[in-house]
Formats: C-alpha cells, sequence, structure tokens
C-alpha cells in the first residue's frame, strides 16, 4: 500500500467534523507529509518557528549527523492544522490560518523554509515563501476521499519541482504613479547589489503597448518580437530575450556592463488593440503566462510593464503574476481609490480565473513623496480609513497599513521620495540608481521591504 492510498484510508475513517485538532495532526497531517516524500525520522511535531509552535515541520536528512527529528533546524516546510469543525474553506478562520502560517515561515527559525500548508481534513492549501513573499502555490482545495491521492500527487510535484522566480507585475490603475520608474530601478537593485544575498538575475518585460519602459532602457526590437511570439506558439521565448547593458568608461576607455535582461516592446504591439487582431493570440489574456513558463527556472525576479487601463496587456500582466506590487500617491487621491479597486476586484477577478490560488497582492507603498509632505500623507490616511471602512467584501487594513495591528494603530505606508533624478535618468538611458547613492537606497529598502529576507 502506498503513503497516498493509506492516508486516503485514514481520511475516510476520521470523522467529518472532528473536533480536536490533535487528531487531525496525528491521523492526517503527520501522514500526508509521508505521502509527500518525508519519512518519521524527517518529521518534527510543534517545531518552535521563533513567533510560535507550528504543529509539524519537515526536512530531508542531509547526512547521519544531521537527522531532522533530533536536530530540529533548518525546516524545508510547515504545516498548520486545525481542526475539521475550523471553516478553511473562506471566512476569518482561514484568514486567521493564512496569516499564521505566513508568520511562521518569516520567522526567526525558518529562513530555510520554502513551503507551507494548511489544512483540516476538509481544505488543504499550498504556499510557497520566495524570500520574504509569501504567495499561493494551489488554490485552496476541497479534500474528499475521491481526490486525496490526485491532491498528494500535484503537490508532492510542485514542492519537488519548484520554480525559481517570483513574477512580480507592477500594476495600478491610474497613471502617473511611476510603475514604470519602479520597474526599471528595482531590476537594477536587485540585479547589481548584495543586500543579504548575491546578486539576482532579473528580466524584465515590457507589456505595455506605449513601450516607455523599452524606450527609457534604450532597447530596441530584434528580427523576431514579442508580437510574433504571442501569436505563433511555436517561437521560442529566448529569441527576444536582450540584455540591458551599463555604459561606463574604465580607464579612458567606454565598456559595458549587463545588468538584466528586457524583453522589449515592438510597435506591432499597438494592433493588439484592435479585437481583430487578438483574435490571432490563442488563449487571449493566459498567452502571456504561458509564454513566460519556459523562463520562470532561468530568473530570481520576471517584473512585468502594463498600461493602466484593464484591459487586455493590463489583464495579461497581472494574470501572469504570482504578485502584484501597487504604486500609489499620497497627493493623488484617485491612485488610492484605484489602488484599491485592483485590490477589490481585478485582482480577485483574475484569481478566480486561474483557479489556482494566485496572483496575490502585496502592500501598497507611496511613490514620488516630497519633503514636508507629512500633512499630504496624514490626508491620504484619512482617505485610506474612509476606504477600509467603506469596502464590506475585503478587508483593506493589511493592504494599505501592513503594520496595523490591535493595540499598534500603525499606519506607515513605505515611500520612495521624489528626487529629480528619478525621473531625469531616462533622458540618459540609465536606471536612476546608477546616478545618485540616494536614490540607491531608497530602492534597497524597497527591495527589502518587500522581497529580500534579511
Amino acid at each position: 500500500m502506498t503513503a497516498a492510498s493509506s492516508l486516503r484510508e485514514k481520511l475516510e475513517r476520521m470523522s467529518p467534523t472532528e473536533r480536536v485538532e490533535r487528531v487531525v495532526v496525528q491521523h492526517f497531517a503527520f501522514p500526508l507529509l509521508q505521502a509527500l516524500g518525508f519519512d518519521e525520522s524527517e518529521i518534527r511535531y510543534e517545531f518552535e518557528t521563533g513567533c510560535g509552535q507550528v504543529d509539524l515541520a519537515a526536512r530531508k536528512n542531509g547526512d547521519p549527523e544531521d537527522i531532522f527529528f533530533s536536530s530540529p533546524k533548518n525546516p524545508y516546510l510547515l504545516l498548520e492544522a486545525k481542526s475539521r469543525a475550523v471553516n478553511l474553506r473562506e471566512g476569518s478562520c482561514y484568514r486567521d490560518a493564512v496569516c499564521q502560517i505566513e508568520s511562521y515561515l518569516l520567522a526567526k527559525n525558518c529562513k530555510s523554509a520554502k513551503w507551507g500548508i494548511i489544512t483540516n481534513a476538509n481544505n488543504i492549501q499550498l504556499w510557497r515563501k520566495h524570500g520574504k513573499v509569501v504567495h499561493p502555490a494551489t488554490a485552496n482545495l476541497d479534500i474528499s476521499s475521491d481526490n486525496i491521492e490526485s491532491i498528494v500527487r500535484n503537490l508532492r510535484d510542485k514542492i519537488e519541482n519548484y520554480e525559481r522566480a517570483l513574477t512580480v507585475c507592477v500594476y495600478n490603475n491610474k497613471g502617473g504613479v511611476g510603475k514604470t520608474t519602479t520597474i526599471i530601478n528595482l531590476a537594477a537593485t536587485l540585479a547589481t547589489t548584495t543586500l543579504a544575498t548575491k546578486r539576482k538575475k532579473v528580466l524584465v518585460v515590457d507589456f505595455d503597448s506605449q513601450g516607455d519602459l523599452t524606450r527609457s532602457l534604450g532597447a530596441t526590437p530584434g528580427k523576431i518580437t514579442l508580437t510574433q511570439c504571442l501569436k505563433d506558439p511555436k517561437i521560442d521565448i529566448h529569441a527576444i530575450v536582450q540584455t540591458y547593458r551599463l555604459k561606463y568608461r574604465l580607464k579612458g576607455k567606454q565598456t559595458t556592463l549587463p545588468i538584466f535582461d528586457i524583453i522589449p516592446r515592438d510597435p506591432e504591439l499597438e494592433t493588439l488593440t484592435d479585437s481583430q487582431s487578438l483574435a490571432y493570440i490563442q488563449k487571449g489574456t493566459r498567452r502571456l503566462r504561458d509564454l513566460i513558463a519556459p523562463l520562470r527556472n532561468e530568473y530570481d525576479y520576471i517584473l512585468i510593464d502594463c498600461p493602466t487601463q484593464w484591459l487586455y496587456f493590463s489583464q495579461s500582466g497581472v494574470f501572469a503574476a504570482d504578485v502584484i506590487l501597487i504604486p500609489t500617491r499620497p497627493d493623488d487621491l484617485s491612485s488610492l481609490n484605484n489602488a484599491a479597486r485592483v485590490i477589490t476586484s481585478f485582482v480577485p477577478e483574475t484569481a478566480k480565473s486561474r483557479q489556482d490560488g494566485g496572483p496575490r497582492t502585496l502592500p501598497i507603498f507611496f511613490n514620488g513623496v516630497s519633503s514636508g509632505s507629512e500633512y499630504t500623507i496624514q490626508l491620504a490616511n484619512e482617505e485610506i480609513g474612509k476606504l477600509i471602512d467603506q469596502e464590506k467584501s475585503v478587508d483593506l487594513r493589511p493592504y494599505f497599513w501592513p503594520h496595523f495591528k490591535k493595540g499598534n494603530e500603525n499606519k506607515s505606508i513605505f515611500r520612495i521620495p521624489d528626487y529629480a533624478v528619478i525621473s531625469s535618468a531616462s533622458f540618459d538611458r540609465t536606471p536612476a540608481v546608477f546616478r545618485d547613492r540616494r536614490v540607491l537606497e531608497y530602492y534597497q529598502s524597497l527591495a527589502r521591504e518587500y522581497f529580500i529576507d534579511e
């Protein structure tokens, strides 16, 4: 009997309304980890994460001197179980469980952890950690004796064959918030500065028909274009990947340094605003996600730029992403309201279409904050408070005030200042982080705030 079929038998013997969490842990969660390929010596009960004990943790044993059960350190997977009486399908119990597994994965004793599972034997969801980002790797799945074995196969395949890249779409349904500037400077920062880890391999995708990102980097499309790749599935995506090179002088000679890769926009991309042209693209807004799939094991980060309007290009960018990063401006009321619209409407709409749990929205940040703008930020926070109170379907607080907690009403929002060098850098086709040390430090802080787990 396989571990998966044994798990099925245990599930069938368990009461569908079992109210004791310990029973779920022992009779379902532990056998589940065995079905996922871990033996008893590679599983630990009540692992201390550094911010509480998670029910189970697992890691493959490296050698006979490194047995996880007797030397519980460097976990690879964490599992938080609930009783079957707890509703993990939706609602506050589900949201609390998600917050719990996220806090465990980011805790000080879990730097090595890459995966998290929440389950009550009625539902199960796999979560992936990439640096500081925790996002769904599967939908929140209903469990039955008929599908448990296929669920185990799916989870095991994802865990054993994980994709290297985190795909990020920088988007707001409002122009003028610095989406393109953010992508260019974040890409340059991740690709060139050490932060706490080695340099990252980064790809940026210009999926905006206007092509501001392509022009800002001085890139031009080659003989094979992004539009051709979208229309013809037989074309290898690698044929359109270029490298952005930083120009500088060394010992009096002009030279270049490769920084990150780019898929540039091409003029024909503008024709895809026509419904007749879109008819030639198989899978419509799903196509971009499929197109970049072969690249997801070659990069650490894939950053997607797309236009403001919620049409083909922006829908495709959001559909292709693991997470959505939303820039706003504290002096732009519309940017805050449109950010709320992205969170409450566009991302859930996309998640419903994808049916795999993603994408997930990261907290907003303020772009272009001028000095002496504290009063403006106070007004912005007042507007955010109104948005939070008005919205009934989604709790907006974690997306606007991520540090806000009961008893600690911290309304701080990450800021990028409004330096002239940031906007003017495009004139010499150079990311601003290479022109001003202050700008580099702020984008390093942005990377640490959202992506790099130190």
